[in-house]
């Protein structure tokens, strides 16, 4: 029988990211081999985000440039996963009517089969999660997707996801139900994974050579999970992760404000394979807009955290999301949100243009009253604040020394292995020998090395920054982990 090919495209998170891990998993146990180039694919599937209307127009014109090889080859299948899939099916089906299957997220152990289905009956399929409150239905399916068997398959294939940097989820769905938010209803409701599996894929990673892994969760910080008559909760993770042998450095994405508590940061000052980096979406810097939100917290206890989480971890890197233009934001509430700005020094800050999300409440109950033209505003001038605070701040950095988990070859060396690039010149290195990595404040760094530093601790001299980069060269040429390092 000849080998079928798919070729899987991700969009959005880095949940996303790990469901299209587990997806290729399944698929390798099925026969199937990933290849770059949708041109050549049996199978082409699509991995969509629902978060932002953008992200939705998106994957639909990534699905509209398949169309003429559908119609070359009417064998192919496509089809479309995650949660643009679960949010709006029909939608999918009727703008894009070259599309074979839609699948969400709670679903994904379903897509083998709905492949063969439609290789044999031409028809079309959708699978989707019928009932969010159906909590241990949910759980069941998705403990067996998220399973060590799907991931081990899928990490032996070479496939982008670099085997010395893993996710692991330890949290699907959400249980906030933020007015803006569509994930409560494309995710379903907040299931945690048992703590024994999320050590045993540690395990697993650290085995085939990964150096680092990541916690996904909606709400990471909330994570909770009866064991033995007691509650194992993040911390108790980390403490267990930092046992496992190999692994060098813990994360854990993404952490909601009102349920953070200090035991995390003592984790982050005590454990030493817990990387000193918090990313904690604020969403507003004004309290009204918080309420209307739904958040549950206001910018007092906001800062108040940050101030402790500086004052138990002083080296802690911080970043967090803001969404501007939200439902009735005035000109005094967006200040307020450029007043955090300076008052928290973030690393760096994710903002995005507010756009209304069918089916969540402020859809059905606020109006979407910011014009267009002053979102792009006020996204361009928060972003244009952050990046001030964001080159002021890492000019630190310059003459210090920071360990760097090497990552690959950075963007531009991937574009041209050739051309030299203007800043890259400046320190004598061209884009063929351009490789990047981050430290353990999860700041990016670029330098000049080879490709036996990647998915290696490199200890890396900073002689440039930018707003978002630092730039250096190797101080020494470590076969390894390293002992002691700078955190940045």
């Amino acid at each position: 029988m000849a080998i079928r090919t798919v070729y899987l495209e991700t969009m959005g998170c880095q949940m996303n990211s790990l469901d299209s891990e587990l997806v290729l998993g399944q698929l390798r146990a099925h026969g199937y081999e990933p290849v770059r180039d949708p041109s050549a694919a049996d199978v082409v599937l699509i991995n969509t985000c629902s978060v932002r209307d953008h992200a939705e127009q998106k994957a639909l014109s990534r699905l509209g440039s398949f169309k003429k090889s559908k119609s070359r080859r009417p064998q192919m299948v496509v089809g479309v996963i995650g949660c643009m899939a679960e949010r709006d099916p029909d939608g999918i089906l009727r703008k894009t009517p070259h599309v074979d299957l839609v699948c969400g997220p709670g679903e994904l152990n379903k897509i083998p089969a709905m492949i063969d289905e439609v290789l044999e009956t031409r028809g079309k399929l959708v699978a989707l999660s019928d009932n969010h409150s159906r909590r241990n239905s949910l759980l069941k399916r998705a403990s067996e997707f998220d399973s060590v068997e799907a991931l081990d398959l899928s990490r032996s294939a070479g496939l982008p996801q670099r085997l010395h940097h893993a996710y692991i989820r330890i949290q699907r769905g959400c249980d906030k139900f933020c007015t803006f938010c569509v994930v409560p209803f494309t995710r379903g409701p907040e299931r945690c994974r048992p703590p024994d599996r999320i050590v045993g894929e540690a395990r697993m990673l650290a085995d085939r050579g990964a150096m680092e892994v990541t916690l996904l969760g909606q709400t990471v910080n909330s994570y909770a999970y009866p064991e033995n008559g007691r509650t194992i909760r993040l911390l108790d993770l980390l403490e267990r992760l930092s046992a496992v042998g190999g692994i060098q450095r813990v994360r854990f994405v993404t952490s909601y404000p009102g349920d953070f508590t200090d035991d995390i940061l003592q984790a982050m000052r005590d454990l030493p394979k817990v990387c000193e980096y918090l990313h904690i979406p604020v969403q507003s810097g004004s309290d009204a807009v918080l309420e209307r939100m739904n958040r549950r917290y206001t910018i007092a206890r906001f800062v108040d955290l940050l101030d402790r989480a500086r004052e138990i971890v002083p080296d802690i890197s911080l970043a967090t999301d803001f969404i501007v233009g939200f439902c009735g934001e005035t000109d005094e509430e967006f200040q307020a949100s450029r007043n955090l700005v300076e008052r928290a020094r973030f690393k760096n800050i994710f903002c995005f243009k507010y756009s209304p999300r069918p089916g969540t409440v402020a859809d059905k109950r606020l109006a979407d009253d910011v014009p267009d033209a002053v979102k792009r505003q006020r996204n361009v001038a928060l972003l244009k604040l952050q990046e001030g605070v964001s080159l002021e701040d890492n000019q630190r950095w310059i003459g210090q020394t920071v360990e760097v988990l090497v990552e690959g070859y950075s963007k531009a060396a991937l574009r041209s292995q050739e051309a030299e690039q203007s800043r890259g010149a400046e320190v004598g290195w061209r884009r063929s020998d351009q490789f990047v990595g981050r430290t353990r404040g999860d700041h990016i760094v670029v330098f000049p090395g080879a490709e036996r530093h990647i998915g290696t601790l490199q200890q890396i001299r900073i002689r440039s920054v930018t707003a978002l980069t630092l730039l250096g060269e190797l101080e020494s040429d470590s076969p390894g982990p390293s002992k002691e390092h700078t955190h940045a």
